[in-house]
């Protein structure tokens, strides 16, 4: 029996010609877009610079910041107070100025002071921009002092700590490592929950539905009927965005393949799961829909998929232990990054299953199914 209604399932998938073609060009647009846009690097700083001193060091640190990806110095104005005014009218994020007697200052052994004020409405681009800027002029200043004669090296403040850094696990810092794992996430959950969201309330407005009801099919094998070609689909889509990721960027996981589809065996039954409850729960389309909206919006917001959880609030991180996305975020960024197997992965793997067996165990009981 279950054959049948499996055939029946695909059958109506492959009748509609759009889902099909969605299915593939969807995956396919989000992984070529999204890892240039879904970017938490800021570069491009518009940066004006008020030079009051001059001098060869200053130019030198002008040329310097200038070199920087992350800056575009967009002006050069005479005063401070016409720096702020490219700042009002949004010409400007950053201001840096250099004080009169700057080069004076610094071969004397003294420590001169620099400016720096940032347009921080943009809390993120106003923090990161002034951090890369202290950096900049960090790094010039230990130039500085290697290059300055013996003598006046022995009166000027050297660092008694040297700070190596050693980045793990992605030395290059490449934020496309971290953000495309998180994207396949994003791109199961709303196939292979919108759809499935969609999938009953469907029937009951064309009334095929009691058509199923009428026959002596049980709940049990109703839902699992419903699950498997979404299961299938979520199977097809995982695939095509691992394929993209190792042709488009290069980006191969550094575990193995068979823990990310093991892991996706059960967290496609998550997904499926919650947009069947959500479809016998609604009446119409629109409201099935909306619903699933709703519940896509906060999911993939608490899950880390963008911000770290740990950056939350504390009562913020203890919703986001029920979320199910969460646990398969870890997962993928897990064997991407560190190279990650079942054996560090169990709590994720328990979390899931649990959320796979609530939610289906809600599916079938939820479907009133009526003779």
């Amino acid at each position: 029996m279950i054959k049948y209604l499996i055939e029946k399932e695909f059958k109506q998938l492959f009748r509609n010609s759009f889902l099909p073609k969605l299915i593939f060009i969807f995956p396919c647009m989000i992984m070529i877009l999204m890892p240039w846009a879904a970017n938490l690097e800021i570069k491009n700083i518009n940066l004006n610079i008020v030079d009051n001193d001059h001098s060869i060091i200053s130019r030198r640190l002008v040329d310097k910041i200038g070199a920087s990806t992350y800056f575009r110095t967009t002006d050069v104005p005479g005063t401070y107070d016409e720096a702020m005014r490219a700042i009002e009218v949004g010409s400007a994020d950053i201001i840096l100025e250099i004080p009169r007697n700057f080069e004076k200052d610094w071969m004397q052994g003294n420590t001169p002071d620099l400016l720096v004020a940032t347009n921080a409405v943009n809390g993120t681009k106003g923090g990161l921009g002034s951090s890369y800027l202290s950096a900049i002029i960090n790094d010039y200043a230990r130039e500085l002092r290697q290059e300055s004669p013996a003598p006046l090296r022995a009166g000027m403040p050297l660092p008694r700590v040297v700070v190596s850094t050693q980045n793990l696990y992605n030395p290059t810092l490449n934020y496309k490592l971290f953000m495309i794992p998180a994207l396949m996430v994003m791109l199961l959950t709303m196939i292979c929950g919108f759809l499935p969201a969609l999938n009953v309330v469907g029937e009951k407005e064309a009334g095929t539905i009691e058509q199923i009801n009428v026959t002596p099919v049980s709940k049990f094998t109703f839902i699992v009927a419903k699950l498997i070609p979404y299961w299938a689909v979520g199977f097809v889509v995982l695939t095509i965005c691992l394929t993209l990721a190792w042709v488009l960027y290069g980006i191969l996981p550094a575990g193995h393949f068979i823990t990310i589809y093991g892991f996706a065996v059960v967290f496609l039954l998550v997904v499926s799961g919650l947009g069947l409850v959500i479809s016998n729960h609604s009446a119409t389309l629109q409201q099935a829909m909306f619903v699933m909206w709703f519940f896509m919006l906060i999911l993939m917001l608490m899950s880390g998929l963008f911000t770290p959880i740990h950056s939350m609030p504390g009562w913020a991180q203890w919703i986001a232990r029920l979320n199910p996305l969460k646990y398969f975020v870890e997962m993928m960024r897990t064997v991407y990054l560190r190279g990650g197997n079942f054996a560090d992965l169990l709590p994720q793997l328990g979390a899931l299953s649990a959320f796979a067996l609530v939610f289906n165990l809600w599916a079938v009981k939820s479907y009133k199914k009526s003779s």
